[in-house]
């Protein structure tokens, strides 16, 4: 199993739409190495929800229900989208500062590439965000 994240806007879509709709498919990535990213996602794989521009924090684990398929919202047919569904709220939301802060995600592409939409987690942070999070 690999691990991933991705960022919405929570105006847009939030991890509690997610949770609302049960699942979604996650589409109109037009970043090159994010949408590489979608196409190496396998089902099972799970994903940390990030809401960006507004809450700056993980609040939610998600998994890939559906792998990567064509984009309808992409005429050209270059782009992907996946399917996902949620997992779990975090039992608090992590934000950016904590996870800037903390040594053990000082290599996270997410903090390095921060306009990346959609991310690969190493094992290790993902084990430190889901400890810091309680």
């Amino acid at each position: 199993m690999a691990y991933w994240l991705v960022k919405s806007e929570p105006n847009t879509y939030s991890f509690e739409d997610l949770q609302r709709d049960g699942r979604t498919v996650w589409d109109g990535v037009r970043n090159n190495a994010a949408a590489l990213h979608l196409k190496t996602m396998k089902v099972g794989d799970e994903v940390l929800f990030y809401h960006s521009q507004e809450g700056l924090a993980v609040v939610g684990v998600a998994k890939v229900s559906k792998e990567a398929f064509p984009d309808a919202s992409d005429p050209s047919g270059r782009f992907v989208a996946v399917e996902l569904e949620p997992v779990r709220p975090l039992a608090r939301p992590l934000t950016l500062a904590e996870m800037k802060a903390e040594p053990a995600l000082s290599d996270m592409v997410m903090l390095r590439q921060s306009r990346l939409s959609v991310s690969p987690v190493k094992p290790g942070e993902w084990a430190a965000i889901q400890k810091m999070a309680g």
